[in-house]
């Protein structure tokens, strides 16, 4: 049964992302904003790198090395917010966050990234979790100062 509801379905999304990861290669490009994140609790040490088009994130890239939640969360990420708007990204953003810390969200507006919804349970696994959705966070709020 393939539904939102079902933790082995839920595990599929995850793996699929893990192991094919999506946008997973660096362009070197200096048209592109590059943040490296790391965490101190695990093997998680990524950069990600985004293109904006004015008002609109036109590319999302990232690379290094992660955990499955890292990279798949990353992965998913990095298909959701490209083509859309920075005010439209931070809203997801924003959404995803609540999911993982267990509060209150709107499932309609995570796609696949609903598939971390029980991350809250598993503190360890928040920072895996939100790597990526943080980096892309940091650029968008560079890329608004280079614009301002």
């Amino acid at each position: 049964m393939r539904s939102l509801d079902n933790p082995l379905f839920l595990r599929e999304i995850i793996m699929d992302h893990y192991s094919n990861p999506r946008n997973h290669q660096l362009t070197g490009d200096n048209n592109y904003l590059k943040i490296n994140m790391n965490s101190s609790t695990c093997i998680d040490n990524i950069d990600v790198e985004a293109k904006f088009d004015g008002d609109f994130i036109s590319d999302i890239r990232f690379d290094g090395e992660a955990c499955a939640i890292s990279t798949a969360s990353t992965s998913i990420m990095t298909e959701m917010l490209k083509g859309l708007t920075k005010k439209e990204a931070k809203a997801i953003i924003n959404n995803y966050m609540k999911m993982i810390e267990g509060e209150s969200y709107d499932e309609s507006l995570l796609q696949e990234a609903v598939a971390f919804k029980n991350t809250y349970k598993q503190a360890n696994r928040i920072k895996c979790a939100t790597i990526g959705w943080n980096a892309i966070e940091k650029l968008i709020e560079e890329s608004e100062e280079c614009d301002g």
